[in-house]
């Protein structure tokens, strides 16, 4: 049971490592936390990693929306290879 919910935030972890090269440990504790709070909610495991998942996945859009990540990634695609848009 506790391999199920360590994978996804060891892999995570590593990922982010491999990735960026530092270490948040706040980035690796915020997964077990989100699934403490939805196992109040929710008492199959599986449907606990796949809402997980889909938490984080609608956070990041708003996230990015809110932020205007694809203005800011297109101008700087436009001058990094010479995109015409």
């Amino acid at each position: 049971m506790m391999l199920i919910y360590s994978l996804t935030p060891i892999l995570g972890f590593i990922k982010n490592y491999i990735k960026y090269k530092k270490i948040n440990l706040l980035i690796f504790l915020r997964t077990p936390f989100i699934y403490l709070i939805l196992k109040l909610f929710i008492k199959d495991k599986y449907k606990i990693l796949i809402f997980e998942r889909w938490l984080f996945f609608i956070f990041k859009i708003i996230r990015s929306y809110i932020r205007n990540d694809y203005i800011k990634n297109k101008e700087k695609y436009k001058i990094k290879y010479n995109i015409k848009y």
